[in-house]
């Protein structure tokens, strides 16, 4: 079977494109490298260096895909409020020609990477599909559209999909410089022999997952579930505070943090409920933080040749 992703040079897209052909799909891979690498990518991939917002009509055409994971997009909350428009571009418009390519080209599926952002402040922990939507960032406001596209795209030409609503992604290869991610941030300071950065007291939590879970969830999506909203985190709330302590422990090294004033629009705490994903898709997490961390840890200490013999102790 084949399956086309999109942004699959990227950070999480990469990770899926190893676990689809770990599980022998034949993959085609479109990334228009703005922030994907060709270094992230197998050799035994197809590529093409392409923007999804463009025309993708004869791209679909030459492979005929059977599945579709769109994984592009433009993923900076801060990004989404100085220029709103490219957002919008990325994340609405590209989904909408990619939505409309696969029913012309007889999609069998497509999975769509969506965030928890859509749901904005929360009233209850853990937060479930159910839960309202109110995002409070334009990147939040444009993924709970192209959600509806794809839902009203399902109704009218009988395509399935699955949405996955990511918790807080990370792990090896992602760029503290574009697609953030407040562990890349911490140990991209480290490496420099720099303090980490807490925005606000620390206590506030969050759902980290580990990517390679995630690429996990994609390609269970692929045949599990159809016409489903599915949340993909661990369920568990983890604070800053506790990122930090487990970081210390994961490079024996203790850390120095510096406060800041916590940031206009910041949620306070944000955990998954994601029985749905499990029940649906026959999948859980299997990394622990400590694994996760550790794993990503020696990535970087790979990719950076001075490890982190610099950190402050």
């Amino acid at each position: 079977m084949k399956v086309l992703i999109t942004g699959g040079a990227g950070f999480i897209g990469s990770h899926i494109v190893e676990e689809l052909v770990n599980s022998q799909y034949e993959v085609i891979v479109v990334d228009n490298l703005v922030t994907g690498h060709m270094k992230n990518l197998l050799p035994q991939i197809s590529f093409y260096k392409q923007d999804v917002r463009r025309n993708i009509d004869d791209l679909f055409a030459k492979e005929k895909p059977d599945y579709v994971i769109h994984q592009a997009a433009q993923v900076s909350v801060s990004h989404s409020f100085t220029d709103p428009l490219y957002d919008c571009e990325e994340n609405i418009f590209a989904t909408l020609n990619v939505l409309q390519a696969c029913v012309k080209h007889n999609v069998k599926k497509i999975v769509f990477a969506s965030t928890a952002a859509v749901y904005g402040n929360p009233v209850y922990l853990p937060i479930d599909e159910a839960h309202h939507l109110e995002p409070i960032s334009f990147y939040g406001l444009t993924k709970v559209n192209a959600e509806k596209y794809i839902q009203l795209f399902a109704e009218i030409h009988n395509l399935s999909y699955s949405i996955l609503r990511y918790a807080n992604v990370y792990g090896p290869r992602q760029d503290a410089r574009g697609e953030a991610g407040v562990i890349a941030l911490f140990i991209e300071k480290l490496m420099r022999g720099k303090s980490p950065v807490i925005f606000g007291d620390g206590k506030q939590t969050r759902d980290f997952i580990f990517v390679k879970d995630v690429a996990r969830a994609n390609v269970a999506a692929l045949v599990n579930g159809e016409n489903q909203v599915l949340n993909v985190g661990t369920g568990q709330e983890i604070s800053i505070h506790e990122i930090i302590e487990q970081l210390a422990i994961t490079i024996r090294k203790p850390i120095q943090t510096t406060l800041c004033p916590a940031r206009d629009g910041d949620i306070r705490s944000s955990v998954l409920q994601t029985s749905r994903a499990q029940s649906q898709l026959y999948w859980s997490p299997r990394y622990s933080l400590q694994e996760g961390l550790l794993e990503t840890v020696q990535f970087y200490q790979h990719e950076n040749p001075y490890g982190f013999q610099e950190v402050i102790s």
